[in-house]
């Protein structure tokens, strides 16, 4: 496929050529990416979850039973959020997680995964592994891996500007 016929050009319905092959590769990677979180979306609205509250469940699934500080949530999450008390407290409300205030250092405030969220991640790990399987079947595990270390390459680029 030449670039003039470029698959994506015909998904955006661009006219013009791309201005460059990374620009391509970069609208391809945002589209790409948006695909994957509205598929993840659409899994976790009927329980009523977004994106973000389910990453913050596995976050907190990760920490096991020692918790974990809010400030490392927000250090952990694939998608920044800005308002990680309202999502907490949205969680917490839900039945899905519990904080308290650490006995050592009362500044600091620990996040626990509630037993109704390891239930909620438990029934919703088969639907979200399912996103694993629309990029296993379209690309080898050899070119997986490729496709991994390339984008550690961007992120690490970006980190050290």
């Amino acid at each position: 496929m030449t670039r003039s016929d470029s698959r994506l050009r015909q998904e955006i319905r661009q006219s013009r050529p791309f201005r460059s092959v990374y620009q391509e590769a970069t609208l391809s990677l945002l589209k790409t990416a948006d695909l994957l979180r509205r598929s993840l979306a659409a899994r976790l609205e009927p329980y009523g979850l977004t994106a973000q509250q389910y990453n913050v469940l596995r976050i907190l699934r990760g920490a096991g039973p020692e918790g974990i500080p809010t400030l490392a949530i927000g250090e952990r999450l694939i998608e920044a959020a800005p308002g990680l008390t309202r999502l907490l407290d949205r969680l917490e409300d839900k039945g899905f997680a519990f904080r308290r205030r650490c006995e050592q250092d009362r500044r600091q405030v620990l996040c626990f995964l509630a037993p109704e969220g390891a239930r909620l991640l438990e029934i919703l790990q088969p639907s979200v592994d399912s996103l694993e399987h629309l990029i296993a079947e379209a690309i080898s595990t050899p070119e997986a891996e490729i496709l991994v270390q390339l984008l550690e390459r961007i992120r690490e680029r970006q980190h050290n500007q």
